[in-house]
């Protein structure tokens, strides 16, 4: 006869007891983890509360929309001159995009060879950290008059802004590598380049990955800035010369269209940068594992 506690251990319903939160695990919606919903809905609510309730007070005081236009016509305004922000846009985008893949080369070259010698970093890595604290703002026209060429000053002012951040965080991604590993590479006779290459850089990864993430917005940030200094018109003319232009002409919801192209420009480089991120990172590194987990 077997005693209640051994009874009790086994499920009426004959299935296993460890397979039984398997079994009632939700199913994922829409090909997403149900806890990973409420990430996306609860700004999604704040966002669409924030909104009509700007959009309402804005028809309730009656507010010029020389002013503050609402978001409704803020969108409409956005449609409206789609084609010559959007041309604008682009010409911003690849600013962004050559400023941080060259940001990414200088600053991963850098980051390796002040980790394969420390008389170097001694040597350079102070200037970089004066570049970095430097106003771009305040050498931008500078820069201008040096580069002799619109668009690789512009680069230039991007590039300085989105550079640190990749360097410093591969620099410290590289020196934390452990040390025991170290020793054991060293112990099997490895070379530096086999130690940097299967230990230190994927040590790094994750470091670089997180700088990454930064210098993304950064390098949007500066070339708008670049753009804001150059005060560049024509054809080839930023979105930063378009909310000029469009402030001079008091023409405000095409400021707010502008700026909130920008925004969401930003907001889709951090979300592709997190992407690539969580990518190379889910199978093994235990950040990703633990928020998958």
């Amino acid at each position: 006869m077997s005693s209640p506690s051994s009874a009790a251990a086994v499920p009426h319903d004959g299935t296993d007891a460890e397979a039984r939160p398997l079994a009632l695990a939700e199913p994922p919606i829409l090909g997403l983890p149900v806890s990973f919903w409420p990430r996306i809905l609860a700004p999604i609510f704040v966002g669409i509360l924030v909104l009509g309730l700007w959009e309402f007070a804005v028809r309730w005081n009656e507010v010029p929309s020389y002013v503050l236009p609402g978001p409704l016509l803020v969108g409409q305004t956005l449609i409206a001159d789609w084609g010559t922000l959007s041309a604008s846009l682009w010409i911003t985008l690849r600013i962004t995009f050559m400023a941080l893949a060259a940001a990414v080369i200088v600053g991963v070259a850098l980051a390796v060879l002040f980790t394969q010698s420390k008389w170097l970093e001694m040597a350079l890595l102070p200037y970089a950290v004066i570049l970095q604290v430097t106003p771009i703002v305040a050498i931008a026209p500078l820069i201008i008059i040096w580069a002799g060429d619109i668009n690789l000053s512009l680069l230039i002012c991007a590039w300085i802004v989105a550079f640190f951040p990749i360097l410093s965080n591969t620099i410290l991604g590289l020196n934390s590598a452990d040390h025991n590993l170290i020793n054991f590479f060293q112990l099997h006779g490895a070379t530096r380049w086999q130690t940097l290459r299967y230990l230190k850089l994927p040590a790094a990864l994750p470091y670089f990955l997180a700088g990454l993430k930064i210098s993304g917005g950064l390098a949007l940030i500066g070339a708008v800035v670049a753009e804001f200094v150059a005060g560049t018109g024509g054809s080839e003319s930023g979105l930063a010369y378009r909310i000029l232009e469009a402030g001079y002409q008091l023409k405000i919801p095409r400021v707010f269209a502008a700026l909130l192209m920008i925004s969401l420009s930003g907001i889709a480089i951090f979300l592709a940068t997190s992407l690539i991120s969580h990518l190379l990172l889910r199978r093994w590194h235990e950040s990703a594992l633990r928020r998958e987990n």
